[in-house]
């Protein structure tokens, strides 16, 4: 790990020793479903949502037995909520049928659930069982390419570098440091570049190419 690279990580710590998990969850169920809900909607929307879902479908067993239908007006509101409906239906089923209804502490099995690709079974793994892993969401993508820790088009070799370039047990402390700067700082249109600790170390705000994607 590079002096830069860890100079940064230290100022992360240091910005946000408090950082955790936006969305609100009291098991790996919650946590799988909110992270589905997430997609295209903040974690401000789904926790609205969750309380009133999470009363009507406690566990993946009441869950399974409904239709999508019937879960579309509890999250209307979470954008692309029909194809979510039916995602979260078919997931609890096939954790039912498969997992005698609870979710499975293993990234393969995960992914292989409907609605499920590697971002959220990263923060499942991460959060709901404690394991090291980085999702990379839209904060993630865009930050820690800014910042040079990552020097990536896409999401999967986003990650895969910063899974190289950042020591393995502060992966998941990490994931949330960025998330927290991004949303902070770091914002999409105006990065508030001129206030920000990190500028010195920063791709972006010395204004190199690799972090001007």
């Amino acid at each position: 790990m590079s002096d830069r690279i860890s100079n940064i990580l230290s100022e992360l710590e240091r910005l946000y020793p408090d950082a955790r998990p936006a969305l609100h969850f009291q098991n790996p169920y919650q946590l799988l479903v909110a992270v589905i809900l997430s997609a295209q909607c903040t974690d401000v929307k789904v926790n609205m949502v969750t309380p009133a879902l999470f009363d009507a479908y406690p566990d993946a067993a009441a869950l399974a037995a409904a239709e999508p239908e019937d879960v579309e007006p509890y999250i209307k509101t979470c954008g692309i909520y029909r194809n979510k409906a039916r995602n979260l239906v078919m997931t609890a089923r096939a954790l039912v049928s498969l997992y005698g209804g609870e979710v499975p502490a293993d990234h393969e099995k995960l992914t292989e659930l409907p609605g499920v690709g590697r971002k959220t079974a990263n923060v499942v793994m991460s959060c709901a069982f404690g394991a090291d892993a980085i999702a990379v969401d839209t904060h993630v993508f865009r930050v820690s390419n800014r910042l040079g820790l990552a020097d990536a088009g896409d999401v999967l070799k986003t990650e895969q570098q910063l899974m190289e370039n950042i020591p393995k047990s502060k992966w998941s402390l990490a994931h949330h440091w960025i998330i927290f700067h991004g949303r902070r700082v770091c914002a999409a249109r105006r990065p508030a570049c001129e206030s920000c600790t990190l500028s010195s170390w920063c791709e972006y705000a010395q204004g190199n190419p690799k972090g001007k994607k």
